[in-house]
């Protein structure tokens, strides 16, 4: 007999209300889990497609992936959550980060380590049933969630918290507050085991226990077919708008701090600025992550090459990724969820399923 595979995979969905079909659909091809992006000046609101996809799945587990602290108080977050795990019970959770990108489309920047964390302890607290001190306004007072054990919403069984961390610092939050991390593996992201200390070193902060503890990993992939160049038209059609939205991100860094854009990003930087400028600096936030990870700005199709590719995703025929998979399973990650914003992501799913999930 096959041994089951342990490895479990997902999708993070850009939310779109008129796309609930796709959850059942990964359901059916044994996919565990979807995550739905919080973002609200693009997409469709997060807890509304949440709350139907739970209406129309069996076993899919469900949460935001991630939701985004700056846009919801922390009494927000946990009733909506608690909202869907009385509509789903066992099967949601709470994927949270400091927002990136919806804070960056309203031309404003993400929380801070500081207040993240702050964020945090008040949102496991009041998702752990207990009451919390809260600051809101500036007045301080204590808050707990209101008859939880009778109606409404259920906080059992437990929501598990998965902190999103693409730093030390947030790593280390999540090994002081969360159930999980999100993070991003190489050739962008932390190797696995450095992941993983980063969440010991902020539960040995507090004495916390972290048995039981989940990670999972928000990447891209790219299935070659029978001879496909990594730089096809097909490809690039699917994973190019991911592979731009690292160029998106580094944009950003590169103009508030003044660091000189990544080793990797060098040779297409100018030509990179040079659409960007096409637009007035005061709207320049809308254009920015405008398409984040749907769709391609005339000219950037262009600037994307085998090398870029490879230096955003992972890369390979359906043998060649099981290798991959494989190594990372042996190195401790536990979950891997493609992040895919357009109509290939049916093509993708049903693909990645038959030749490689169905062969681990």
């Amino acid at each position: 007999m096959n041994r089951p595979r342990t490895m479990k995979f997902g999708f993070c969905i850009m939310s779109d209300i008129d796309e609930i079909g796709f959850f059942s659909f990964i359901e059916n091809l044994n996919y565990d889990s979807a995550w739905v992006a919080d973002s609200q000046m693009m997409y469709s609101d997060v807890y509304a497609v949440c709350t139907l996809a739970a209406q129309t799945t069996k076993r899919l587990r469900i949460g935001p992936g991630t939701a985004i602290c700056g846009t919801r108080i922390p009494p927000v977050h946990v009733a909506a959550m608690a909202t869907l795990n009385r509509m789903a019970p066992g099967r949601v959770f709470l994927g949270i980060g400091t927002g990136n990108t919806a804070m960056r489309t309203m031309g404003q920047k993400p929380m801070k380590i500081a207040a993240f964390a702050d964020y945090l302890r008040v949102l496991t607290g009041l998702l752990d049933g207990k009451v919390m001190d809260y600051a809101f306004e500036g007045r301080s007072r204590p808050v707990k969630m209101l008859r939880h054990d009778t109606r409404f919403i259920n906080l059992q069984p437990k929501i598990p918290v998965y902190v999103s961390g693409f730093g030390p610092r947030a790593m280390a939050l999540a090994g002081e507050y969360g159930d999980g991390l999100v993070f991003a593996i190489p050739p962008r992201g932390v190797a696995v085991q450095d992941a993983l200390g980063h969440v010991r070193q902020g539960a040995a902060r507090t004495g916390r226990d972290i048995g039981g503890f989940r990670n999972a990993t928000l990447t891209n992939v790219a299935l070659l077919l029978p001879g496909e160049a990594p730089d096809s038209d097909r490809l690039k059609r699917s994973i190019g708008p991911n592979v731009m939205a690292s160029v998106y991100y580094f944009y950003d860094m590169v103009q508030e701090t003044g660091i000189e854009p990544p080793d990797f990003l060098r040779r297409i930087w100018k030509p990179y600025c040079a659409l960007v400028e096409q637009t007035p600096p005061e709207h320049r936030h809308f254009r920015t992550h405008e398409f984040h990870y749907t769709d391609l700005h005339p000219g950037e199709a262009e600037l994307i090459d085998e090398q870029l590719i490879r230096d955003t995703c992972l890369v390979g025929t359906p043998d060649e990724l099981i290798e991959q998979i494989r190594a990372l399973e042996r190195d401790g990650l536990q979950e891997m969820v493609f992040a895919v914003g357009n109509e290939t992501k049916w093509r993708l799913a049903e693909a990645f399923a038959r030749t490689v999930m169905a062969r681990l």
